[in-house]
């Protein structure tokens, strides 16, 4: 049997975390040599995987909810050694955004199969990213949706607390720059996306994000008002769930391997559902950075749309080409 430690969160989710966990120990067991580390408070999961990593284990295993799991994956990034994910949180948004199944059952089926794909990941600020960074609107959503109100509305939450920031919509500067050029517009939400499940809208301007192309995706909704942020929200919903890219002038999108990103004035950035400070940002693609046990999904998706985006303003840049040595 291969070696394997399960990091199990015993506060995630609403379920009896005893019986989950020996349900988790059961199925796995059958195939793997399976060590358990708990999560508390003094010992997140990245310092949980960073010692199995240490002491040369086979697999990984995380159980819990997003933050959970974003840590164990920050601590196995580059290593090569396989995670697999066992979600119990409230938007399970890392499960949801390979499609990973997010049942107990399911998941450790899915591991069961041995199946593991290469992903991508990246580094927001010298951060490892493991789903998302976003800027403005989502920033102040996610931390509306504080602790108490997802323990008591589960995903209701995030609507509640999108439904009571859009009273407070402001708009701001930004300026974009890529490897070949600077954009320049008026947003009111950015969201650099590795990956990201149908349920973060505000990441889904290309409507499906392939999550092993070396790619971050760009999503920029600069609504006039209310009544047109709610309009593209909506848009971006049916984009989601149709796989077509937004088609509003209010709604644009970029790819690129790296974003640098400045807003005035400046606004709050959330990473992977962690509040980290405010803009400006640096995202920086790491093709092939995690291996992770799941099936390979496949998406096909445009590279770009930003006409119609207010105040928009294109700078191409000069890339300048270094000459080859000449070979005698």
């Amino acid at each position: 049997m291969q070696k394997a430690h399960l990091i199990f969160n015993p506060v995630a989710g609403q379920g009896n975390a005893e019986l989950e966990l020996e349900l988790i120990q059961r199925l796995l067991s059958e195939k793997f040599e399976l060590e358990t580390k708990l999560t508390t408070p003094d010992r997140d999961a990245d310092e949980l995987a960073a010692e199995s990593i240490k002491q040369g284990v086979d697999a990984i295993f995380v159980s819990g909810g997003d933050g959970t799991v974003s840590a164990a994956a920050n601590a196995v990034i580059r290593t090569g050694t396989p995670l697999g994910v066992i979600a119990r949180g409230t938007a399970n948004a890392f499960a949801n955004a390979l499609s990973i199944p997010t049942t107990i059952e399911a998941a450790c089926e899915n591991i069961l199969k041995l199946q593991t794909k290469t992903v991508d990941v990246a580094f927001c600020n010298n951060r490892p990213m493991v789903l998302l960074a976003g800027i403005g609107f989502e920033a102040e959503t996610v931390r509306l949706a504080n602790r108490e109100a997802k323990n008591r509305f589960g995903m209701l939450a995030y609507i509640l607390a999108g439904i009571r920031q859009l009273r407070d919509l402001e708009h701001f500067e930004a300026e974009v720059e890529t490897d070949d050029k600077v954009v320049s517009f008026t947003a009111s939400a950015l969201t650099v996306a590795n990956a990201a499940p149908a349920t973060s809208v505000l990441a889904q301007g290309p409507a499906g994000l392939v999550v092993d192309d070396g790619l971050l995706d760009l999503t920029i909704v600069a609504p006039a008002n209310r009544t047109s942020a709610i309009a593209a929200t909506y848009h971006l919903l049916q984009s989601a769930l149709s796989g077509n890219p937004a088609e509003r002038d209010d709604i644009g999108y970029l790819r690129s391997k790296r974003f640098k990103i400045t807003t005035n004035p400046p606004q709050k950035v959330v990473l992977d559902g962690e509040m980290i400070g405010t803009t400006p940002i640096e995202v920086e693609c790491v093709p092939a950075g995690l291996v992770v046990f799941m099936t390979d999904p496949e998406a096909d998706i445009p590279t770009e749309k930003i006409d119609g985006l207010p105040d928009l303003v294109v700078e191409s840049k000069d890339l300048v080409v270094e000459p080859k040595d000449s070979v005698v």
